[in-house]
């Protein structure tokens, strides 16, 4: 009898404990980077008008390109400024540059990518500006390695362009982008932290597509499909982080990817593009649902050794149809729908990135 009360006591036991694991599992659904539990799922909420906003004024920071100053280049409407982005589950920190700066003093920040990278990385200094504006600062713009060093911290604040991350390498035969190869990472071993973006330019063709060849291992070959070849690429930089970085020394982060607003259809709008659009979309879901790149670039970071903290920024930035330069943009002509306004929608992205780090 007594066997029998222990036993179903044991039974009684396992079941609570099983029951606390999924309970726990199904409340803590993200991990910070030091490995603590956060009750918070960042990316999953809404936008919501928001006075305090925007974070800067665009005639006070001295590094806005002329591409993303919509303000100086004839935008008429404000409204865009003043949406913050709402969790559901928690409220995000509000970003302050002094305490950003004070913990990484000393330290070199590098975003890795294409001209999203830009956008983020001048809304990161332009963010940090407004904090210190009597700062000390050194400003360096180059083709290949930029940045923004505020001396009174030892803070570096880089970008490195790089659209493919994978070596585009020029050849006899023409331009070549290999897709097994990453030489330009040598230049990202030292960094403090890494940011780490690329999708836009695998869909470019015609006369924006740089490169004449595509190689994949030894075959090489005019062409091949372009998801594919992202998801080989991309798999190239996860072996290169997996081989490389140090994450007690290094912290990684990849910006999600950014999406574009050139068919009013996939909001479930009459509009041909982003051009007139004056709101973001109520709500946390977009009509069009989550592009094919996004799953591909989840699948890579699922496959990796090295967990890489995913700024999974897409659905939120989908949402935001009104953040675009469109026709305002100095560095573009006509309508452009890929790229955002500072401020703006990538300020979000790094109070997202701030509030990985501190939460």
């Amino acid at each position: 009898m007594g066997n029998c009360y222990n036993l179903a006591l044991l039974i009684l036991l396992t079941l609570f404990l099983i029951l606390v694991v999924r309970t726990e599992q199904s409340v803590y659904n993200k991990t910070s980077l030091r490995g603590k539990k956060l009750t918070c799922n960042l990316f999953q909420g809404h936008w919501v008008v928001d006075s305090s906003y925007p974070l800067y004024q665009s005639s006070s920071c001295p590094f806005i390109d002329p591409e993303f100053d919509c303000i100086k280049f004839g935008r008429p409407d404000r409204e865009y400024l003043k949406y913050s982005w709402q969790p559901d589950s928690c409220n995000l920190p509000r970003f302050n540059g002094l305490d950003f700066l004070k913990r990484w003093s000393g330290k070199k920040i590098m975003f890795v990518g294409d001209s999203l990278s830009l956008n983020e990385w001048l809304s990161l200094c332009c963010m940090v500006h407004e904090w210190v504006p009597n700062s000390r600062t050194n400003y360096v713009r180059t083709n290949l390695i930029s940045s923004v060093t505020f001396e009174d911290y030892g803070v570096s604040i880089l970008l490195y362009h790089s659209v493919y991350l994978v070596d585009m390498v020029r050849e006899s035969i023409g331009t070549v982008l290999k897709l097994d190869s990453i030489m330009g990472g040598n230049a990202w071993r030292d960094a403090d932290m890494l940011i780490f973006n690329t999708w836009h330019w695998w869909t470019h063709t015609g006369n924006s597509q740089p490169w004449d060849y595509i190689q994949d291992g030894t075959t090489v070959k005019k062409d091949m499909d372009r998801l594919t070849a992202f998801y080989k690429g991309l798999s190239t930089w996860a072996r290169w982080v997996d081989q490389n970085v140090d994450p007690s020394k290094t912290k990684v982060f990849f910006q999600g990817i950014s999406p574009t607003h050139y068919q009013g259809k996939e909001w479930s709008s009459a509009s041909k593009s982003c051009y007139g659009e004056l709101g973001p979309l109520t709500g946390s879901t977009y009509p069009a649902g989550e592009p094919a790149e996004s799953l591909i670039l989840k699948k890579v970071l699922n496959s990796m050794k090295k967990k890489v903290y995913l700024l999974d920024i897409t659905t939120l930035s989908q949402l935001r149809k009104d953040g675009h330069p469109s026709a305002y943009s100095g560095g573009h002509s006509g309508v452009d729908c890929s790229h955002w306004c500072l401020p703006g929608l990538p300020d979000t992205w790094n109070q997202l990135l701030y509030a990985a780090l501190v939460m």
